[in-house]
């Protein structure tokens, strides 16, 4: 199995697959595919917790797998503007990422929800009920904007602002800090809380979270009566 890439800023990705070999995907991501891909559709997750854990992270609790029958391709279309970042993930690596980032992933690969800092995160926006994903085989996520990279060393931090933290490896350690002084909070535009991230480990941030993107669009709509 492998995967490339294309376009922007309405990114696809195509994964091809030999005979027998199938991949997992988010409900509806498929745009187009060869004539010899079969379809099944299963609840996602493992049982009633896993089904209920994919809705709290965002995710529709239907997945689709796809099996070829003969060597065979397969795209899934980005549902924002922005890019799709794609892993081979390797036994033992684990990649956390925003809720509802989840687009395509190889059979082998796991996915749970790592909740970090709900009750905070209820008032601090965007971001803080997140997937982790483990196991090993192709991972493909979608992210909101384009995708700025750092490679943090350890003990090396950095404050992000709320929903600008895409993925970061597991290696990295997530914590919330809350915006200190009452008239930053109310007059500085930048909500309650950032989050701070730790190294080692790589961490993507994006540049147009969807509820950044959705506030400008509403801003320029006229008022009804």
């Amino acid at each position: 199995m492998r995967y490339q890439i294309q376009g922007s800023p309405y990114p696809v990705a195509t994964v091809y697959l030999n005979g027998g070999e199938s991949v997992n995907c988010q409900k509806g991501a498929m745009v187009w595919m060869s004539p010899n891909m079969e379809m099944a559709t299963s609840l996602g997750g493992n049982g009633v917790g896993g089904v209920l854990k994919r809705a709290f992270s965002g995710e529709s609790i239907f997945q689709n797998t796809y099996t070829a029958k003969g060597d065979g391709m397969i795209t899934f279309g980005s549902s924002f503007p922005g890019d799709i970042l794609g892993f081979n993930l390797q036994p033992g690596q684990t990649i956390i990422a925003q809720k509802r980032a989840y687009l395509a992933a190889a059979p082998s690969v796991s996915f749970e929800v790592a909740f970090q800092k709900v009750g905070a995160g209820l008032f601090g926006g965007e971001g803080f009920i997140m997937q982790r994903f483990n196991g090993s085989g192709m991972l493909l996520l979608e992210i909101d904007g384009s995708i700025v990279e750092y490679q943090l060393a350890a003990g090396e931090t950095m404050l992000v602002d709320n929903g600008y933290l895409a993925a970061m490896e597991g290696s990295v350690n997530f914590t919330i800090e809350r915006i200190k002084g009452v008239g930053n909070v109310l007059l500085g535009g930048e909500g309650l809380t950032n989050v701070k991230v730790t190294g080692p480990g790589k961490i993507w941030l994006q540049t147009m979270p969807m509820n950044q993107f959705v506030g400008a669009i509403t801003s320029f709509m006229p008022s009804r009566g």
